[in-house]
């Protein structure tokens, strides 16, 4: 049954707003007459620009109704409600009328009409692939397919808020030195671009020879100035060309290869991707998707284009009768764990719990080193800027303390 969205107007005038469901829009404003209501405005609700084929596309400034976070929220919630044994239509008319905002409400509503239309829930979720990846949907529709919509649901939700609960700590423990690393190139960009040059020009007709450190201050300065905007435009044009060419796939592979060789940062790409790969696998699994279907779309999860490469190839593996276990240890780029793990499970037949520990593993692995890197580099930042600070002050004072010794 369709989806409309009212504006409505009370019995003391008060507005209304809300989704309705009926054959057709004359008889939703019949149904909000019904309620003592007086119909303003009733439009069929849609999720997006439909094509031909029925998906709903968005537009080129649309924006996502779910972030993130709210989508992780919004899982948590309807699990609660289908675990509890309320049909999934009801659990979805109560999501509606709970939504956040006339996008979410609109959104849900319309997954309403399309199940109460005959069509599976993950049928319904695929017509709104901004929203819902394809990982979602395939969890979703292994759920209905066994009948434990409820704890997929719930499984669905923990991955969702494991996978946020890990980027927001990764993102923290990033966040202070990107902080301090900002103030300081701001500090320095003022003290070489405007404070050094009003100290040049007083000591301008000393006609005295300048200290060397002063000197080569004075040129660094003249050259920000002269050239500041020019090397803006320079650094900005490679960013969009670095950029450009990472949308060419061998570029970008061969570069995320080279990233994973990298010390510090390469280590922690390579647990994080892990992390994911694991976790999202064990919940295909877990949900009964068969493996070849879950490694694909594990695979897609993976940020990394290299060890996304090294996936397939390891799909192709099974494919051809390897065991997991074995074709996850022929890729390096994986950790060892992974595959350890995947073989255990595949002897004990607890494949998707044991994934889920490698998983947990690699997660708080990564947390550990993210926050062993925040706390080495946030001295050494402070050093650093404190050095270039002190060789401009230097700059300065130097040639003040030659002048007064002249006097003197």
């Amino acid at each position: 049954m369709p989806a409309y969205s009212f504006e409505a107007v009370d019995a003391q005038g008060q507005p209304r707003k809300g989704v309705i469901e009926a054959d057709t829009a004359r008889a939703a404003r019949s149904q909000l007459r019904a309620q003592a209501l007086v119909p303003l405005d009733v439009q069929a609700v849609k999720g997006g620009q439909g094509g031909a084929d029925g998906v709903q596309r968005p537009t080129l400034f649309s924006r996502r109704v779910f972030s993130a976070t709210a989508l992780a929220i919004w899982t948590r919630q309807l699990a609660g409600l289908v675990a509890s044994g309320l049909p999934l239509e009801r659990a979805l008319s109560a999501m509606t009328d709970e939504a956040d905002s006339e996008a979410q409400r609109h959104l849900v509503a319309a997954l309403r009409a399309e199940v109460n239309a005959g069509a599976s829930f993950g049928r319904a979720l695929g017509q709104h692939p901004r929203e819902f990846s394809d990982i979602y949907t395939a969890v979703i529709s292994a759920g209905e397919q066994s009948g434990n919509l409820g704890l997929v649901l719930e499984r669905l939700a923990d991955d969702l808020e494991e996978s946020q609960a890990l980027r927001a700590k990764l993102i923290g423990a990033a966040l202070y030195p990107a902080i301090v690393t900002c103030v300081a190139i701001v500090i320095v960009l003022f003290l070489v671009g405007y404070v050094v040059p009003q100290v040049a020009n007083v000591f301008a007709g000393t006609k005295r020879a300048l200290p060397l450190l002063t000197v080569v201050m004075l040129a660094i300065s003249d050259f920000v100035r002269s050239y500041g905007w020019l090397m803006l435009i320079v650094l900005a044009a490679a960013g969009a060309g670095i950029r450009y060419a990472l949308r060419i796939e061998p570029v970008r592979q061969r570069f995320d290869a080279a990233w994973l060789t990298l010390p510090l940062l390469g280590r922690l790409s390579r647990g994080y991707n892990a992390a994911r790969f694991a976790s999202t696998l064990s919940m295909l699994a877990a949900a009964g998707v068969p493996i070849l279907k879950a490694l694909q779309a594990a695979a897609e999860t993976l940020a990394n284009r290299a060890m996304r490469a090294d996936a397939l190839d390891a799909l192709v593996l099974v494919r051809e009768g390897a065991p997991l276990g074995s074709a996850l240890a022929q890729k390096k780029r994986f950790p060892n764990l992974v595959a350890m793990f995947a073989r255990l499970g595949e002897q004990t037949g607890q494949l998707p719990v044991m994934l889920q520990r490698a998983a947990n593993q690699l997660s708080t692995e990564v947390q550990r080193r993210a926050m062993q890197l925040a706390t080495l580099l946030e001295p050494l930042l402070i050093v650093a800027m404190g050095l270039v600070v002190m060789l401009i002050v230097l700059a300065v004072l130097l040639p003040i303390i030659q002048l007064n010794q002249f006097v003197k």
